[in-house]
């Protein structure tokens, strides 16, 4: 098997479960309804460890372009492999994407919430707000970066390295996934919501590409600082490129920060002359 092709099969598995448990959970009529974010969490992460069971020892599993890149980043992966690695979790991604509709066909009549629909396929986040959004993509793949790379510098029993990243994914999505749905995969996102947008699906709603760049930057953005920030705080190897991502991210925050205490301050200013309109 080549490792396009381990890439592509890969992606598809990842997306095979996690849209299928996510489908199932908001879905109307399946047997699985309402069963809630843990659910959707520990799906995610099973996800990801039959993915990386599936093609590890082809291609590394990396499954995402965000750890690609960052991998790329800091030299534990070829500059010249990263579009085809991405290119095939792209496809696979869609594929996977496309088996998902298929297997919940008739609940797509039977669900009125175009949301809840296009759930199934891409993340969207609770509360919209565009820099804090992208900051929890940041936060979110910054530690899966780190998180793989921290299993990576341990010995485990033979096997059980995928199930450990699964774990990982399962705290992720528990602890920072209830912001944005912790996309940290660009071609988890962008590959099926492009599906979204071509599938025949029955009542379907926007695709909402006004969002959709985040969950692609945010995680690039994290993976890559992810991985510097290892090698600058474990290995010693402080490079150029890690203070200039510093200098990105402060200036994400910054801004996030800055976003919502404006919201705040106005929220407070117009409750404040309502009650003198009240008043008077």
């Amino acid at each position: 098997m080549s490792e396009f092709l381990a890439e592509l099969i890969g992606t598809m598995i990842l997306v095979i479960f996690g849209g299928g448990v996510v489908g199932g959970v908001v879905l109307k009529k399946s047997k699985a309804e309402g069963a809630g974010w843990i659910v959707v969490s520990i799906g995610w992460g099973l996800a990801v460890a039959m993915g990386v069971y599936a093609v590890g020892n082809v291609s590394e599993a990396h499954i995402n372009p965000a750890v690609t890149i960052g991998f790329a980043a800091i030299g534990e992966f070829p500059w010249a492999k990263v579009p085809m690695y991405i290119t095939a979790q792209m496809v696979g991604a869609f594929i996977g994407a496309v088996i998902v509709f298929f297997q919940y066909l008739p609940h797509w009549k039977e669900t009125e919430d175009t949301a809840a629909k296009l759930s199934v396929f891409s993340t969207d986040p609770a509360v919209k707000s565009i820099p804090s959004n992208l900051v929890s993509e940041v936060i979110g793949t910054f530690v899966l970066v780190m998180g793989l790379l921290f299993i990576g510098a341990n010995q485990f029993t033979e096997g059980l390295n995928p199930a450990i990243v699964g774990l990982l994914i399962v705290a992720i999505g528990m602890s920072l996934g209830g912001t944005t749905g912790y996309a940290i995969n660009p071609a988890r996102d962008l590959g099926p919501r492009i599906a979204h947008a071509l599938l025949p699906i029955i009542g379907k709603g926007d695709s909402n590409w006004r969002y959709a760049w985040i969950p692609v930057i945010g995680p690039i953005i994290g993976g890559v600082y992810g991985a510097v920030f290892y090698n600058a705080m474990f290995i010693g190897e402080v490079s150029g490129l890690f203070w200039m991502m510093s200098v990105v991210i402060a200036i994400i925050l910054a801004i996030a920060l800055t976003t919502e205490l404006k919201k705040h301050n106005g929220s407070i200013k117009s409750a404040n002359n309502s009650s003198e309109k009240e008043a008077v």
